[in-house]
């Protein structure tokens, strides 16, 4: 295996609001290796977009702040790091995918402009050498008359061009770390499946690891090594791709499965998870699946679980495994 590139322990970020403050993401747990595809998965307000914001470094500008916990990139403490020394890592190694391409682009910039900003400042070309460099990352995603898009603006392009313009932007300096989030949301199928299989050819050619952050399990199928499952705030079960498909431990991950449709399986409703998930400012007590599980029993209303080891490589925050590994211990 190789070695972890990126790695989250215990990371806590709140967001200070007049009524006190809000733990969106609350003790998160995860890695990454040299190379892999992680998938992060979760209903939204699971506190996914908000852990890639802290790795970014993204959260100046809003009323949030990492309180606790330590992110480390290629063993550096990126938490440790001045506004400058981000600067460079931000866009060099570590780039974003911004979950929706029309407000993530700048209305009034040109393509080739913002994609030659973050080419001028870490790789020090010149202009010309710049516009070369800029039409070719926009021809290794597929864009068309690539020569002519650099002097378009965002709003003459269609929704899954934009999306491609955003990919070229990421990867514009070969970062080593691709962080997706929602790549393919407003998508149609048929851009979908251009857009994931331009995200496999860039990380086959370039060595890149990605993690992708979606809600789609089908993407998650598709393009995973791994496959992290999030829910209020936390890391509620992780394993191998093929592991979460065949044997789901957690309560939500199989509520979550069983949300999907099954190809040449007759049902006449598809199953769902009753209610909602919790809002970071009124949290249960206890396990915060607990209000919506099918298995609840009393220990889930009065203690959170652990996130323990329940088979090879695979974790789970679970009171019904805690107690079957306790059993089997006597």
């Amino acid at each position: 295996m190789n070695n972890k590139l990126l790695e989250i322990s215990n990371l806590k970020t709140f967001f200070f609001v007049d009524d006190g403050q809000v733990p969106a993401v609350n003790g998160v747990d995860l890695y990454i290796y040299e190379e892999e595809t992680l998938g992060v998965v979760g209903e939204s307000g699971c506190g996914k977009s908000v852990t890639s914001l802290s790795v970014m470094g993204l959260l100046g500008h809003t009323p949030g702040r990492i309180v606790d916990g330590a992110i480390r990139f290629k063993g550096k403490d990126l938490l440790s790091l001045s506004e400058k020394e981000m600067r460079e890592v931000r866009g060099n190694e570590i780039a974003m995918i911004f979950q929706e391409p029309m407000t993530s682009l700048n209305p009034v910039y040109t393509i080739g402009e913002q994609i030659g900003e973050a080419v001028k400042l870490h790789l020090k070309y010149d202009k010309k050498k710049t516009t070369e460099h800029v039409i070719n990352m926009l021809k290794l995603v597929g864009i068309p008359r690539a020569e002519e898009i650099i002097n378009e603006f965002p709003h003459q392009l269609s929704g899954g061009m934009r999306q491609r313009i955003m990919i070229a932007m990421a990867m514009s300096c070969n970062p080593t770390l691709l962080i997706a989030d929602e790549p393919t949301t407003a998508l149609d199928v048929t851009i979908q499946a251009q857009i994931l299989e331009l995200m496999k050819k860039l990380k086959k050619e370039k060595g890149t690891a990605i993690m992708l952050i979606t809600h789609d399990l089908g993407v998650v199928a598709e393009m995973c090594d791994r496959v992290v499952v999030m829910y209020a705030g936390k890391v509620v079960e992780e394993a191998e791709v093929i592991e979460i498909f065949e044997n789901p431990k957690h309560p939500y991950t199989k509520g979550l499965l069983n949300s999907i449709p099954k190809l040449g399986q007759k049902m006449n409703r598809l199953d769902s998870i009753p209610g909602n998930v919790p809002t970071p400012a009124n949290m249960p007590v206890g396990c915060k699946f607990a209000p919506r599980c099918s298995q609840v029993m009393e220990i889930c209303k009065e203690e959170d679980p652990d996130l323990m080891l329940v088979a090879k490589e695979h974790k789970c925050r679970c009171f019904l495994y805690q107690n079957e590994m306790a059993r089997e211990a006597k």
